[in-house]
C-alpha cells in the first residue's frame, strides 16, 4: 500500500467490501450488548463508515441483524446440505461431520453468540425469533431428520423418534454455546467445545447403534 492509500479512509478504499465490513461489525456489536441494546451508531464506528453509509446498504438494524445471520451462519447450513447431498458412507460419519462442522465453524466462532441473543430478545423481537427458525433452526433440524432417517432405513441406528432426538441432539451444541458467551468467562477458563463434541458423539454412537450391538457394531454386552 502506498503512502497516499493509507492516508484514504478504509470505507472509501474498498468499496465492494463495505457491506461485509459493516456485516462483521455488527456481528461483534452485537455479541456484545445483544440486539435491544445495540446501537447503529456504535456498528458504523466498528465499521468506520458514516451512519448515513451504513442505511444505505441496511434500511434498519432488523435488516442489519438478517444480514448478519445470513453471513455467518446460513452459509454453513448451506456446506452441511451438500455435505449431506454428496454423502456415501455410514450415517454416523455423516453425523459426525455436521456436528464437527457446527462446532469449528459456529460454536467456536463470534457467531456462536447468535443462538443466545436469539432466546434473550425473542419475547421482545417475535419477527427475528421466526426469521432465525425459518432461516436457521427448521433447515438445522431437516438436515439431522434426514441422517437419523437415513441411517434407521439403512439398519446402521435403531428405530428412534427422530424428532425427539433431533432435539437431544441439538441440545448439549446449544449449551455450549451459552456457556461459552454467558459463564465461560466466570468459569475462568475456556469451554473446551471439541473434548464437548467427542464426548457427545462417544454417548451417541452407543445410543443410536441398533439393539443388540454395541457401539464399534459389535455384539454388545450389558455392563457388569
Amino acid at each position: 500500500m502506498t503512502d497516499d492509500e493509507s492516508s484514504v479512509p478504509r470505507w472509501r478504499r474498498r468499496k465492494q467490501d463495505r457491506p461485509q465490513e459493516i456485516v462483521d461489525a455488527a456481528l461483534d456489536v452485537f455479541g456484545e450488548r445483544g440486539f435491544a441494546a445495540a446501537r447503529l451508531d456504535d456498528v458504523a464506528a466498528r465499521a468506520g463508515v458514516s451512519k448515513g453509509t451504513l442505511y444505505l446498504y441496511f434500511p434498519n438494524k432488523e435488516e442489519l441483524f438478517k444480514a448478519v445471520v445470513r453471513s455467518a451462519i446460513v452459509p454453513n447450513l448451506e456446506m452441511a446440505e451438500r455435505l449431506l447431498a454428496g454423502a456415501e458412507g455410514p450415517s454416523f460419519a455423516v453425523l459426525e461431520a455436521l456436528l464437527g462442522l457446527m462446532a469449528t465453524r459456529i460454536l467456536r466462532t463470534k457467531a456462536g453468540a447468535i443462538p443466545k441473543l436469539i432466546i434473550a430478545e425473542a419475547g421482545n423481537f417475535p419477527d427475528l425469533a421466526r426469521f432465525y427458525y425459518e432461516e436457521v433452526i427448521r433447515r438445522a433440524f431437516a438436515l439431522l431428520s434426514a441422517v437419523l432417517a437415513r441411517g434407521v432405513a439403512r439398519g446402521e441406528f435403531r428405530p428412534l423418534d427422530i424428532d425427539a432426538t433431533v432435539r437431544l441432539i441439538v441440545a448439549p451444541m446449544l449449551m455450549s454455546a451459552l456457556w461459552r458467551s454467558t459463564f465461560e468467562a466466570l468459569e475462568g477458563r475456556p469451554l473446551d467445545v471439541p473434548a464437548l463434541v467427542r464426548a457427545h458423539l462417544d454417548n451417541l454412537r452407543r445410543a443410536l447403534a441398533p439393539d443388540g450391538e454395541g457401539p464399534d457394531g459389535g455384539t454388545g454386552g450389558s455392563a457388569s
